[in-house]
């Protein structure tokens, strides 16, 4: 029995392989090949070295936000409510979730210094604009405050994805935005 199983896992295995060998043996897939493994190279360092970006070409492929592809621009001297930023994750659920800490967060300017953040309930207000209801819980069930009611300080932004699932500064846990965390303004292309 232990044989039939491995013998019927190995063979997928040896499958696969082969036709990788297969691939790497036709000249007109190096080029694709390379690319490909480049990009995973990349991906990798990001995950498990350093993760802020060296290359102004960005890859957002989570539901917070409608753009897949965007490019980064470091210049964050004047920014607007609706300018896209990239900035390194540094709230409180740093504390619970380690892997977050300085974590690239490509997300959307929702309020500058001296804006007011009201919240009723769990519904958030930045000045006249509703930017979302703040979820009770986070997907593996710990609870989840909102931003308290203030001013935005000077030196802070607010930020919002555009997903109602959206980790952002409707929560106490991910907080406002400091400018010296920005890493930079995208420009979303699709």
């Amino acid at each position: 029995m232990t044989v039939a199983l491995l013998s019927s896992f190995v063979t997928p295995v040896r499958a696969v392989r082969r036709g990788f060998v297969g691939i790497g043996r036709q000249k007109r897939f190096w080029v694709p090949l390379a690319f490909v493994s480049a990009i995973w190279a990349m991906a990798l360092v990001r995950l498990f070295v350093e993760p802020s970006p060296y290359s102004p070409l960005l890859f957002n492929w989570t539901p917070s936000l409608p753009y897949h592809v965007a490019w980064l621009t470091r210049d964050v001297s004047t920014l607007n409510r609706g300018d896209f930023v990239l900035y390194a994750f540094s709230g409180k659920a740093s504390a619970d979730y380690p892997g977050l800490a300085n974590q690239p967060f490509f997300k959307l300017v929702a309020g500058l210094p001296g804006d007011q953040v009201r919240v009723d309930g769990r519904n958030v207000w930045v000045g006249d604009e509703y930017v979302g209801f703040a979820k009770l819980k986070t997907f593996d069930g710990r609870p989840l405050s909102p931003i308290k009611a203030s001013a935005v300080p000077e030196g802070f932004l607010y930020v919002r994805g555009t997903s109602m699932d959206s980790f952002d500064s409707r929560y106490d846990e991910a907080g406002l935005v400091s400018r010296r965390a920005l890493i930079g303004k995208v420009v979303p292309w699709f």
